[in-house]
C-alpha cells in the first residue's frame, strides 16, 4: 500500500544511516522527498552532494519522485529555503523528519566552545531553523483554507533522555529537541500539525564511535539486522501517514521494541506537614525508591 501518495517530504541528514532510510522508505510509501544532505564527515567537517544525489538516484530508479539539497539546516534562511524548495519542486509540503546531526564527543571539563557550538547549531538550532520554516508554510497554508494535515518528526537519543559519558553537547541538544516538539505540538495543533519524537537505537556511522554500540551485537547468519535503520524508518513512516492519530509523543525504537516514553513522570511525591528543611528532605528523599534509567537500558 502506498500510504503516503500524493504527500510531500523534507528529511534532513538524509544521504546516509536512518536519514537515507527515512527517504527510501517515505518514497516507497508514495512520498515525493527532498532529500536533504550537507555530504560531510560524522564530526561535521567537508561537504559533497553525492550522498544527497545517490539515494535520489535510487528514489527515481524504484519509481519515486527526489530532489536533492544541501542546505545547512543550522542556518535560519536556509531553513526557509528548504521549505520553498520543496513547494517549487512538489507544489507543497506535508512532512519534514528532522534528522542531521554530527558528533563531537569529549569529556565536558574538555569542551571547546567550538564543539559544543557546533553540535547544538547542527542538532537543535537544526531542528528548530527547519521546523520553524514549515510550521510557518502549513499556518499560513491553514489560514488559506488548505490545511495540509502536516507531521514533523524529530530525532532524539538516549543520550539526551538518560546522558552518555562524552556527550554534554549533543545531550543536551537532543533533549532540547523534546522540549521544542512539545511546544509545537501546542502552537500547531489549532493548524493541523502533528509533532513527534523518535530516540533510535540503530547501526549507523555515527553509533558506531559511541559507548554501548556492542550491546546491538552483530547481524544474524543470514544478514538480518533487527538494528538497521530501515526499523526506524517504519516507524517514521507510519508517523508521517495523514490520518496517524500520533501527537506530543516520544517513540524509543530499538531492534523489534517500541517503547513511548513520558517525559516528565514523577518518580517521588515527597511532602512535608511543615516548611522544608534540608534535614527533613535529606531523610524523605533517602526514604525514596526508584530505579534511574540509563542509555543501555533503553537499547536491548
Amino acid at each position: 500500500m502506498r500510504r503516503l501518495e500524493g504527500r510531500v517530504a523534507i528529511v534532513t541528514g538524509a544521504g546516509r544511516g536512518i536519514g537515507r532510510a527515512h527517504a527510501l522508505g517515505l518514497a516507497e510509501g508514495g512520498a515525493r522527498v527532498v532529500v536533504n544532505d550537507r555530504g560531510g564527515s560524522v564530526d561535521g567537517r567537508g561537504t559533497d552532494i553525492g550522498p544527497a544525489e545517490a539515494v535520489c538516484e535510487e528514489i527515481r530508479a524504484a519509481g519515486g519522485e527526489a530532489v536533492p539539497s544541501d542546505h545547512d539546516v543550522s542556518d535560519w534562511d536556509a531553513g526557509d529555503g528548504l521549505v520553498r524548495l520543496a513547494t517549487d519542486a512538489f507544489g507543497g509540503l506535508d512532512i519534514v523528519i528532522n534528522n542531521a546531526g554530527i558528533l563531537r564527543d569529549r569529556a565536558f571539563f574538555q569542551m571547546t566552545e567550538s564543539e559544543w557550538d557546533d553540535v547544538i547549531a547542527v542538532h537543535l538550532k537544526g531542528h528548530a531553523a527547519v521546523s520553524r520554516a514549515a510550521v510557518a508554510y502549513w499556518r499560513a497554508e491553514a489560514k488559506a483554507d488548505r490545511p495540509r494535515r502536516a507531521s514533523l518528526i524529530h530525532t532524539t537519543s538516549s543520550s539526551g533522555l538518560c546522558g552518555n559519558f562524552g556527550q554534554a553537547n549533543y545531550g543536551a541538544a537532543k533533549m532540547g529537541i523534546v522540549g521544542l516538539s512539545k511546544v509545537i505540538a501546542i502552537e500547531g495543533a489549532n493548524y493541523g500539525i502533528r509533532s513527534n519524537v523518535i530516540s533510535p537505537s540503530a547501526r549507523t556511522r555515527m553509533t558506531d564511535q559511541m559507548t554501548g554500540v556492542e550491546l546491538l551485537g552483530e547481524p544474524d547468519e543470514s544478514g538480518y539486522d533487527p538494528f538497521a535503520p530501515e526499523h526506524i524508518a517504519n516507524v517514521a513512516t507510519w508517523l508521517a501517514e495523514a490520518d496517524c492519530p500520533a501527537n506530543n509523543q516520544i517513540f524509543h525504537v530499538s531492534g523489534h521494541r517500541v517503547r513511548v516514553l513520558e517525559i516528565p513522570r514523577v518518580a517521588s511525591d515527597l511532602r512535608f506537614d511543615r516548611d522544608l528543611d534540608p534535614e527533613s528532605i535529606e531523610r524523605a528523599f533517602a526514604g525514596r525508591s526508584v530505579t534511574a534509567l540509563d542509555a543501555f537500558s533503553l537499547i536491548l
